[in-house]
């Protein structure tokens, strides 16, 4: 007598946190095909906290990749979660010093889970999320802040025409259509009304510096979207590349500079915390590093300190806009967004020091 098979039933894909219309399976049978290499059963983990382009581990038995999707929804905002222009400047970085994730591939199939989406290397790392970086010995802290000011300077001395990025944004008065433009989100994402918000439209159109340049403008260039070695304080990789541009440097340096204007309840800011204590450089020690391996001389002004709460704040409401319907990229994205305010609040207080 001969035992006869018995018949199995593939295994599903193990899934966490996707949005409903994410067909998983679809995606894995995609992968499989485009890869060719991958063995055995996928898993699918949600990770971050990012208000922005959702991003998952895809794991098979034999690799693991990076995979990041726009988040579902009609109502995004115009430019928003342009995940095709992220895919497109991390491709061209691979070219320069400037560390970021080798790309696997991009997909515009809307089909395949819904939304367009790209693949990128896993890397093997470390990300801090809040500045006090309270999880290091105070003697590496510090090391870690002037990375970060390192390689923002890598970042500007990139010649973007060279590598691929003459048509990614138009050079020169970037300050002015930037202003502009978010004046135009907000109108279009705010849940109430915000005096705050109100003045700085009025006072940021009027005290744009003189001195015009373009580089490559990083948006959101902050110590959580960058990846550090594993034990060494080293920059492997530049993160979340959705609202990069070309641009104005002090833009970055300025949005780079908040985490000193805000306290520890405002986006974990480290205002009001004792920085000797802690290992953490000063903002003029921080900004001197940057300078020095910038070749810049021109550091930043209120203006560019304003103009970068303005413009977050609009980016937080925005978030509170999409949480309130029901499309928010992150469970805390109604929290987030309520600190709008704060940001808001803390660009008039500068202005108003300023004409003491």
């Amino acid at each position: 007598m001969t035992n006869a098979p018995v018949p199995t039933t593939p295994a599903k894909p193990v899934v966490q946190d996707v949005d409903p219309g994410f067909e998983v399976g679809h995606l894995d049978r995609f992968l499989k095909q485009a890869l060719l290499d991958l063995q055995g059963n996928m898993q699918l983990e949600r990770i971050g906290g990012g208000q922005s382009n959702p991003t998952f581990f895809v794991s098979y038995d034999n690799r693991s990749v990076v995979l990041r999707k726009q988040p579902r929804g009609a109502n995004l905002l115009p430019s928003a979660h342009a995940i095709d222009r992220e895919y497109r400047i991390i491709n061209a970085l691979a070219k320069s010093a400037v560390p970021v994730p080798k790309t696997l591939l991009y997909c515009e199939d809307t089909s395949i889970i819904g939304t367009p989406f790209y693949l990128m290397e896993r890397l093997n790392g470390r990300v801090f999320p809040k500045y006090a970086l309270s999880e290091l010995p105070k003697e590496e802290r510090r090391a870690i802040y002037l990375a970060m000011a390192e390689t923002m300077a890598q970042l500007h001395q990139v010649d973007w025409a060279s590598v691929g990025l003459a048509g990614f944004g138009r050079p020169g008065e970037y300050f002015s259509r930037q202003i502009s433009r978010w004046t135009r989100q907000w109108q279009m994402s705010r849940t109430s009304d915000n005096e705050d918000i109100n003045r700085l439209i009025d006072w940021l159109p009027k005290h744009i510096p003189e001195g015009d340049e373009t580089s490559i403008n990083h948006g959101d260039f902050r110590l959580g979207n960058l990846m550090f070695h594993p034990t060494e304080p080293r920059v492997i990789a530049v993160l979340d590349w959705e609202l990069s541009t070309l641009g104005h440097p002090l833009a970055d340096v300025a949005y780079s500079c908040l985490a000193w204007h805000m306290r520890p309840n405002e986006f974990d800011g480290i205002r009001g915390l004792n920085l000797v204590e802690l290992g953490i450089p000063t903002l003029d020690d921080y900004l001197d590093h940057y300078l020095a391996h910038s070749g810049r001389r021109q550091g930043i002004a209120i203006f560019h300190l304003v103009f970068s709460m303005f413009r977050f704040a609009v980016i937080l409401e925005g978030i509170a806009a999409r949480a309130r319907a029901g499309i928010a990229s992150s469970d805390n994205a109604a929290e987030v967004g309520a600190q709008s305010i704060a940001f808001a609040r803390r660009a008039v207080e500068l202005i108003q020091r300023q004409s003491k």
